[in-house]
This record gives C-alpha cells, structure tokens and sequence, in this order.
C-alpha cells in the first residue's frame, strides 16, 4: 500500500510539473491569457422534480456569472456574450453575481447597463450580490446598473414566476455570504416544500446550510471551477467557500438538494483560465420524479 501510495504520489507532481512547465511555456501562456477565457462552453441541465408545475414543464432558465469586468473580460466580450444568451431564448435569466471586478477602478461604468439591458427573458431578469459586487465600495453602483438593465436584484428576498393559470415556482436570493448580510431564516423560510424554488447563493459551500431549508436547487458561481486546473491534481486555488463544491452539479444534505456550480466567465487576481473553461448554464424544468427526466 504505500508503494502504490508513493508511485500516484510521484505521478501526481509529475503531472502537475509537466502542466506547469506547459503554463510557463510561450503556447501554454498564450493559450491560458488569450485563448481559453474567450472560450465559451453552453451547458445544458435538466431539473426534474414533481413540485414543478405543469405549466413550467420545458421552461429554460439561463445563470451566468462571475464578469469581473476589468482584468480580462472587457464591454465587447460582454456584448457577444448578450447576443449568445439571446440566441438561447431562455425565459428567465440569472445572474449569480461579480459583474465588476474592483468597481471603484472600472472607468466604463456607464456602458454596461445599455448592453445587459438587450438580455431578453420573458418571464424575468433576476441578479444577487457577488462579494465583487460589495467590494470596492460596489455596493451603490452595482445596485444601480442592475436597476437599469432592468435585472431585479434579490436581497434576501423571494419573488413568486406566475404563469396566467396562476401556477408558479418561486426565486429567491441570498446577500453575499462574505461581505454582504444574509439571512437565511429570513429568506429561506419564506419557502414552501410543495413549491418548487431555487435560490441564489453566489458563494456555493454554503449549500449544506441551504439544504436545511425546503429548497430544490440552489444555483451558485464564485469558484470560476478553480481558474486554472492541473489535471488528476484539480484547482491550484479556490476563494474562500468554494473549496468543497468547484464546478458542476452536487446532491446536498438528507434532503438531496441540487446544487449547481457555475464555472463563470471573467477571471480574478490573474487573468488566465486552464482547463476551466468559461460557461453559461441553460436548464430546462421538467415535471416528474427526481433524477428521472422525462
């Protein structure tokens, strides 16, 4: 056993020198600065749960997040980004939060909101705090973009999606777990288990709390799926409260909550991505049992 342990020990750094030496590399830098962050993955979920009306049965719901306009992400990547989402025709949107990445150095400020304005989603435009968002003294001017691109902006708030035969699933969001004021018993007690809900939470290890409540999927971001991975190693960093869920979907708690994790799309503190390439989510509701799309 502990030669087998000191071989995949020895393999593992191994590799993680060799994608090392790879990112050092003039093509490995190139491809990790200016190719992979404007790559752009479309994942497509499908969500089924009995508590989803009929009448939401194929509803598209579409989460993006993590811009961090400023490092990487710049307004003509944000306006392709728009014109992609729109092709999607999903009839809600969601953004999980880190529009700017330090908002008081951003000198375009007044040029986002005409472009997030053009997102088009029938049923709604929602968005929460990201801890981006409350830094850098964020908080005013983040509320304001969201309030002219005409995104409502959850707070420790839960909003009911009402169809015209009354039936509805409802949306809510947390503040941001590191620099803003969440409530959970405040905000997740509102919910119902016979009512279908997802809730925003942009930092996604808080999900095992989230799970205590009646909630069916909780959609997060923050961990941008660790930035730049090294394989059979996984992330070299991941902020604060993302180190247990990184990317992808999880099952959470007795209560087998859906957590999904979106990878994002801007990058933070240095402007690279390997192997964690930037993502928006389209889900699909589907009425039946869970686990069992129909």
């Amino acid at each position: 056993m502990k030669k087998t342990c000191t071989r995949r020990t020895f393999l593992k750094k191994a590799v993680a020198f060799s994608a090392g030496t790879f990112l050092t590399s003039s093509f490995g830098y190139m491809y990790a600065r200016y190719i992979e962050p404007r790559q752009l993955d479309v994942v497509e979920q499908t969500i089924t749960s009995p508590n989803i009306p009929e009448s939401f049965h194929n509803v598209k719901i579409l989460q993006f997040s993590d811009i961090h306009l400023g490092l990487s992400y710049n307004l003509p990547l944000l306006e392709r980004l728009v014109e992609k989402m729109n092709i999607l025709r999903p009839d809600i949107v969601l953004f999980t939060g880190d529009l700017i990445d330090i908002p008081n150095e951003y000198l375009h400020m007044k040029k986002v909101a005409p472009i997030l304005k053009q997102v088009y989603a029938p049923l709604g435009k929602f968005s929460i705090f990201g801890n981006h968002d409350h830094g850098g003294y964020g908080t005013e001017m983040y509320k304001q973009i969201m309030h002219d691109s005409e995104f409502k902006l959850l707070v420790n708030e839960v909003v009911h999606i009402r169809l015209v035969d009354n039936s509805y699933i409802a949306i809510g969001g947390l503040d941001d777990i590191l620099l803003g004021k969440p409530s959970y018993a405040h905000t997740l007690g509102q919910l119902s288990k016979d009512i279908f809900s997802i809730i925003m939470v942009h930092e996604p290890d808080v999900a095992q709390k989230v799970a205590l409540y009646p909630v069916d999927l909780q959609l997060s971001g923050h961990s941008h799926g660790g930035q730049i991975q090294i394989p059979f190693y996984g992330p070299l960093i991941t902020p604060p409260l993302s180190t247990l869920y990184r990317e992808g979907m999880y099952e959470v708690g007795d209560s087998k909550m859906q957590l999904y994790v979106n990878r994002g799309l801007g990058t933070t503190r240095l402007p690279f991505r390997f192997l964690a390439k930037p993502e928006i989510t389209l889900f699909t509701l589907k009425k039946g049992p869970i686990g069992n799309p129909s």
